[in-house]
């Protein structure tokens, strides 16, 4: 892993490995502030609600942060994050007070945060740090498999040539004896 990967995953999963820990702590507080975006989830689940769900997105971005964090499954993790971090900001863009001058500039701060948080995400999301990711290697296996069959095939198309030819010889050597 690279240097900055190394500084740049931790600092950008702190934020969420607090979040997360947070979240667990203040699950009342975290089911109200995510309720627009929880509500409809724990009708359609039977034997959720709410606090539930809050619990469990917190664990999903600690859990996603943690990961992030170590380097493993970090394309997983920036996807999970992903996920979290446009729910959170669906949640706090809604929620907003905007009735004064002090509300909007407090949204449009949170939106241009969590809007900068989801860049972030996005980009360790599909950040291979030069190892290839699966659609490649599942394309360069195929195409392996591809070039064999085809060396395969030729070579037991000039096997059964030289074959052919082989017999083609000895039957001719055969009439022309007798």
């Amino acid at each position: 892993m690279s240097f900055i990967r190394t500084i740049a995953r931790p600092l950008l999963a702190s934020t969420f490995i607090v979040a997360g820990v947070e979240r667990i702590r203040h699950a009342d507080e975290t089911a109200h502030s995510l309720g627009a975006v929880l509500r409809p989830v724990a009708n359609a689940l039977p034997n959720a609600d709410e606090k539930l769900l809050a619990k469990a997105f917190g664990g999903v971005q600690l859990g996603a942060g943690i990961l992030l964090a170590a380097g493993k499954l970090p394309r997983f993790a920036g996807f999970l994050l992903t996920i979290t971090s446009t729910l959170n900001t669906a949640a706090e863009f809604s929620a907003a007070d905007t009735s004064t001058a002090e509300g909007r500039r407090w949204q449009r701060a949170q939106l241009l945060k969590n809007v900068s948080l989801l860049g972030g995400v996005l980009l360790a999301s599909v950040d291979t740090a030069g190892k290839p990711g699966l659609a490649w290697r599942a394309e360069h296996l195929t195409d392996s498999a591809v070039q064999a069959t085809k060396k395969a095939s030729k070579k037991q198309l000039k096997a059964a040539s030289k074959s052919v030819k082989k017999t083609a010889s000895e039957i001719a050597d055969a009439v022309h004896v007798q």
